[in-house]
């Protein structure tokens, strides 16, 4: 097998690399790309096998992510993309190294962050781009000996071919280019004395391997000059390098929905909160016109959300198949939280059907709300997991919509959903509340559903609801009365 050398890194006239390309990778940052996005690394910042890298001085979060990269063998201008992956020549490993601490400097171009000298390792070995597939290829990393990533190249979101074709649209690939393909959840953050490894193999049994890419990390001892952006880091980069805030070493993030503020908003219908809501000029907050699958729950949680867009077959065709923007929300939804869907009230088709929904329901979500069609609908209304929609409808996605984008603001059912909304539904509907007036509308909602259990019990014994419902000054005081006497007795038990 043929090694990387000094000769394959002064080939090399540009290193491009993906932001995100990996689903794990995407499901830990909490976002999905709709198309691959890229920044360019120097030449400068290649070095083979074996070489050290320096964390500069005044530095801690340099960030490593191993990866698979492909070399470019014959130049590439506007190439399909049935064609792309033939201007490709070789495939190697990578570890795109990177300082957190520099981010802020760099206004998302990622030159000082991600392009000081060594921070591009590649090879050891070359493995010939045609004697494999682009699809059945295994990226691992070690750190220190402990592997720390391991993934495959079968889900990609954007496939190499795409990535060459899409490049090639604007720019000429160049014999010797490097393209760097994204990493796969498990990147962390390396210190001085480190080593970190990357194996790029083929999936099949008795494949083809590139060996390890080794690099070990040491502490620079130049500081920065005066002059310039400083190394600066805070909590946010602290858990970007490290992948998470426990892997970051800190303390759990105070939820917009705590367990407190979920439990008041059960507590109360969405009649209720809707009175509320008006109270505060918001009445264009509810979600109409859809039917639960189980009526008898009350939900709450956190929106996500995905749009539809009209179905137009070449937009479907780089769209709608693959891991799609509508696969990505399903498998990327959190325990408790509530996938919003805009089909544009469109009753035609399908928009979830049992496969993707018992995914949604094993990745612990609490409902999913769509204004279009279900599909499968007797095994969806069977499960525990309520799901809102228009109708059922036995036909595909495709026939009316293409999956597009998510975790945007969206329109669903006559109102306006943005991800992080907190949805309240019961068998009264379904109610969208801007998450900064959730604990003050609780709190009030609760406080009148209070003293609606007074005016019932007043209206029980042959009151009339004249000057009782609502409470003029009379009542007020009596029902101040009645809720002290209540309290007291509640102290006392």
């Amino acid at each position: 097998m043929e090694q990387v050398n000094h000769g394959t890194l002064a080939a090399a006239g540009k290193v491009i690399a993906v932001h995100v390309n990996y689903p794990s990778r995407a499901a830990q940052r909490g976002r999905t790309p709709e198309q691959p996005s890229y920044f360019l690394k120097p030449s400068s910042s290649l070095a083979l096998s074996g070489s050290t890298v320096e964390r500069p001085a005044g530095c801690e979060l340099l960030g490593y992510e191993g990866e698979i990269a492909l070399i470019i063998g014959k130049p590439a201008r506007r190439v399909g993309l049935e064609d792309a992956w033939s201007h490709v020549e070789w495939v190697t490993a990578s570890n795109d190294l990177g300082v957190y601490d520099l981010r802020s400097a760099d206004k998302g171009s990622n030159l000082r962050s991600k392009g000081g000298d060594g921070f591009t390792p590649i090879g050891p070995g070359l493995i010939p781009a045609d004697a494999v597939d682009p699809a059945g290829l295994r990226i691992r990393t070690w750190h220190n000996g402990r592997l720390v990533q391991d993934d495959t190249t079968q889900d990609l979101l954007f496939p190499f071919a795409r990535l060459v074709a899409d490049l090639s649209q604007l720019l000429t690939l160049q014999e010797g280019d490097i393209i760097l393909t994204g990493t796969p959840a498990g990147a962390s953050v390396a210190t001085p004395g480190d080593v970190v490894e990357v194996e790029v193999s083929t999936t099949a049994d008795g494949g083809l391997a590139t060996g390890r890419l080794a690099t070990a990390v040491e502490e620079g001892t130049t500081p920065f000059a005066d002059f310039g952006a400083r190394p600066k880091s805070d909590d946010l980069q602290r858990e970007e390098a490290y992948g998470s805030r426990d892997a970051a070493g800190l303390p759990a993030p105070v939820p917009v929905l705590s367990a407190a503020l979920k439990a008041k908003l059960e507590s109360v219908c969405t009649a209720t909160l809707s009175s509320q809501l008006r109270k505060r000029g918001l009445n264009n907050v509810s979600i109409d016109g859809l039917t639960s699958t189980r009526p008898e729950k009350r939900i709450v949680g956190l929106a996500r959300t995905l749009r539809y867009v009209p179905n137009r077959e070449d937009l479907f065709k780089t769209h709608g198949g693959g891991f799609n923007a509508q696969k990505r929300a399903i498998d990327t939804v959190n325990e408790g939280e509530i996938l919003v869907m805009e089909a544009r009230g469109e009753k035609g088709t399908g928009t979830i059907g049992d496969i993707l929904a018992l995914r949604a329901q094993v990745r612990g979500a609490a409902a999913i709300i769509t204004d279009g069609g279900v599909r499968d609908f007797a095994a969806v209304a069977a499960m525990d997991m309520p799901t809102y929609y228009a109708n059922p409808h036995p036909a595909v996605l495709g026939r009316r919509h293409i999956p597009w984008d998510t975790d945007i603001t969206i329109a669903c059912g006559g109102t306006t959903v943005q991800p992080g909304d907190i949805i309240v539904a019961d068998a009264d509907g379904i109610l969208v509340i801007p998450p900064a007036l959730a604990e003050e509308l609780a709190d009030d909602s609760i406080a009148q559903e209070r003293e609606e259990v007074f005016i019932a019990e007043m209206v029980e014994k042959g009151q009339s609801v004249d000057g009782l419902y609502p409470l003029n000054a009379a009542w007020r005081a009596r029902y101040q009365e009645w809720a002290a006497s209540r309290e007291a007795v509640s102290t006392h038990d």
